[in-house]
């Protein structure tokens, strides 16, 4: 395989793992946000249980999307195939 074309695929893995983890960083702080401050979604959810559910299932699933993202991108820096599996 010529080297270019590694090198390709590395800047694609990196590219790709750091949209994984912007994502992730943005569910978490949406989480964060609506657990703080769930006022200013009450009006969206009527019940103030599901409301905490989700803001908690937001912050649970963006946290390890971030850190799936975070490892992904140390492996495809590092050429590591144990941290991009």
């Amino acid at each position: 395989v010529p080297m270019g074309v590694l090198s390709c695929v590395q800047h694609l893995m990196l590219a790709f793992n750091a949209l994984v983890f912007a994502g992730g960083t943005s569910l978490a702080a949406v989480g964060l946000w609506v657990a703080v401050d769930p006022s200013g979604f009450q009006h969206i959810v009527a019940a103030e249980g599901v409301l905490s559910a989700g803001a908690f299932l937001l912050l649970a699933v963006g946290t390890a999307l971030a850190l799936l993202g975070f490892l992904g991108c140390c492996g495809a820096l590092r050429r590591s195939r144990a941290l991009l599996l």
